[in-house]
């Protein structure tokens, strides 16, 4: 299965990340022509930065009204790649554009790389899907361009499933071909422990609130400027996501509780700064003679890594299962729809980094939980 080969969005102090072999191909080509003469290389960078400096003399006014009309006009993806065009032109276009590029939350849309550690928006979810390669242990996030299964996707996230020990990782990166903890593409990372039944999900980033980075030997620092240059990569724990124990062997899926730091949202926080998150209960269908829960279609091949999370509130019930849930809404589901495929859809509290790592923690075996 071939995958797309980068993440094409700009980051900070250059224009593309991973630029297409065509463009390599013409840079070799100029080499070429100048047989070596590295003061045609130096002519060529000059002719560059006077190319920069004319377009970052537009009129301020012309310049935010030109990157607005970018912006409205072209809301979904491929066409949304000419907005991060916009932000590759130079310094000076780049922070315009990100200045009129709203958060997902206020749009549903993403565009940079910053959105995907965004929270989703309020109402309507972010829909994607997540294809799995077997044979590597490979995970592929991609946003959906349509209401169907059957669209190629804008990639986001790679993750790759490591042994260690005892223990089993999840690198999670911007970059298809370089999923480690030392690359500029690194974004955080999933942990779990011996049973695989507790998972913390690490970022690279702290978070607006602070957090304490993990001491451990392989979550050390890195100097590295994938998200932001003025903040070294590090490993600093956002989430915690852990199974029940069914020890009785009583009937019923897994249950799941999912704990996420998010200081701005407390809508159903058992501690200031925190917020719980539990598996929404199913429905036994006597008919059908197995356990049910409403995906809206999005789901279409039963499966016991199928789950809904609510917002919970304190009280017994709390590790999901027995309560009911009501119409509370769904800010997370995940579900299978073919061998490798699956459906992932977030909204606020949760980012679509977030999302995907809790979804990461369904596959595998699940020691008594099910």
């Amino acid at each position: 299965m071939r995958q797309q080969r980068g993440f094409l969005f700009p980051s900070s102090g250059s224009s593309v990340r991973n630029p297409p072999p065509l463009e390599r191909a013409e840079g070799e080509e100029e080499e070429e022509e100048e047989g070596g003469d590295r003061r045609g290389g130096a002519e060529v960078d000059a002719g560059a930065g006077e190319e920069e400096e004319r377009w970052s003399r537009i009129l301020p006014e012309l310049l935010g009204e030109i990157v607005r009309r970018v912006e409205s006009s072209h809301g979904r993806w491929p066409l949304r790649k000419s907005v991060v065009s916009c932000a590759c032109v130079c310094r000076r276009w780049r922070e315009v554009t990100t200045g009129v590029v709203r958060p997902p939350t206020e749009t549903g849309k993403i565009t940079f790389p910053a959105s995907l550690k965004q929270p989703g928006p309020r109402d309507l979810p972010i829909q994607c899907f997540i294809k799995r390669n077997k044979k590597n242990s490979t995970f592929y996030l991609y946003l959906s361009l349509t209401q169907t299964f059957v669209d190629k996707g804008k990639f986001l996230l790679a993750a790759q499933r490591f042994r260690h020990g005892a223990h089993v990782e999840y690198i999670i990166s911007l970059n298809v071909d370089d999923l480690s903890q030392g690359s500029n593409a690194y974004v955080g990372k999933l942990r779990s422990d011996f049973f695989g039944t507790k998972f913390k999900i690490y970022d690279s980033r702290p978070p607006p609130g602070g957090a304490k980075a993990s001491s451990s030997r392989s979550s050390r620092r890195f100097a590295s400027n994938q998200i932001s240059p003025q903040v070294p990569a590090g490993n600093f724990v956002i989430s915690q996501v852990s199974y029940k124990f069914n020890l009785l062997k009583t009937r019923g899926p897994r249950r799941m509780l999912c704990t996420l730091k998010c200081p701005a949202m407390v809508p159903s926080a058992s501690d200031a700064g925190t917020m719980v998150l539990k598996n929404k209960a199913p429905r036994w269908h006597e008919n059908l003679q197995c356990w049910c829960l409403n995906f809206h279609g999005r789901v279409t091949v039963a499966s016991v890594k199928n789950f809904q999370l609510v917002a919970s509130s304190d009280g017994p019930n709390r590790a999901g299962g027995a309560d009911d849930d009501g119409d509370d809404p769904v800010l997370l589901q995940f579900g299978k729809v073919g061998d490798d495929m699956f459906t992932m859809d977030y909204r606020e509290p949760l980012s679509a980094f977030q999302a995907f790592a809790i979804c990461l923690t369904s596959f595998g075996t699940k020691f008594a939980c099910e």
